[in-house]
């Protein structure tokens, strides 16, 4: 299978920018993406062969996740059950016969990390939530994590030690994510691969100086692994910030 997450900085821009063109040349299995930054009705995307679903904010142009899977699931569901976390759309998961698919857009922590208290008790309860999952069957998740995971990960790591992505918090809740038995799939086929990013800032030239971060991925559960093909990062896919990861699994 061919799985493919993006965070689209807005999904209308994206579609003006390309974003069909990518989704029919990658004929993905399954596509996610976050940050779709719409509500209801207000774009009707014409994707023959797939399943659509949608988790929208109450906040207008706000947060926003989708998925669209060519197979239909047993079931979906939005949100990971926990009013106080389910208002901003950044949660769907899929449940297959034999795995569990979910897109996630994790809070940012905001400048001068006005969120980081929030942040925390998300990654609690997202934690808890994948764990639960797992009881079942094992679990994939993908998406916009907000985190650069270690120094290899960031371009400038000693200049945003204490910036919102690259906090000492938001590393340990996801080295605690690796340490709970979830896999960091690019990593895990590319452990000191240097320069690869996802996410690149709008400012500065960044994305043309490579300046960038990696926060975006694709985590399998740990029983996974022998099923593993390969990970990719499209650096070349422009139309956001950010650009698509992928993930290749015999599942």
């Amino acid at each position: 299978m061919k799985l493919i997450s993006w965070n689209v900085n807005g999904i209308r821009a994206c579609v003006q920018k390309g974003f069909l063109d990518f989704f029919k040349e990658i004929d993905a299995d399954i596509f996610c993406i976050q940050e779709s930054k719409m509500q209801a009705g207000q774009l009707e995307l014409e994707m023959t062969g797939y399943y659509q679903y949608w988790n929208y904010a109450e906040k207008k142009g706000y947060s926003g996740t989708a998925i669209f899977t060519k197979k239909e699931p047993i079931s979906v569901s939005y949100g990971i059950n926990i009013e106080e976390h389910d208002k901003e759309g950044r949660v769907i998961t899929l449940e297959y016969d034999n795995f569990y698919m979910i897109t996630v857009y994790t809070p940012n922590s905001q400048n001068e990390l006005a969120r980081l208290d929030y942040r925390m008790k998300w990654e609690d309860a997202f934690k808890a939530y994948l764990k639960k999952l797992e009881e079942k069957k094992p679990v994939i998740f993908c998406g916009d994590l907000n985190v650069a995971h270690k120094e290899i990960d960031l371009k400038n790591p000693k200049t945003n030690r204490k910036n919102a992505g690259f906090t000492d918090e938001e590393r340990g809740k996801f080295s605690a994510l690796i340490e709970a038995g979830f896999i960091d799939t690019f990593r895990y086929f590319y452990p000191d691969k240097e320069g690869i990013y996802s996410w690149w800032s709008y400012r500065f030239s960044a994305r043309a100086k490579n300046a960038g971060w990696r926060i975006d991925y694709f985590m399998t559960s740990e029983s996974l692994k022998d099923k593993l093909k390969d990970a990719k990062i499209h650096t070349e896919v422009m139309g956001s910030d950010h650009c698509p990861v992928e993930l290749e699994i015999d599942i």
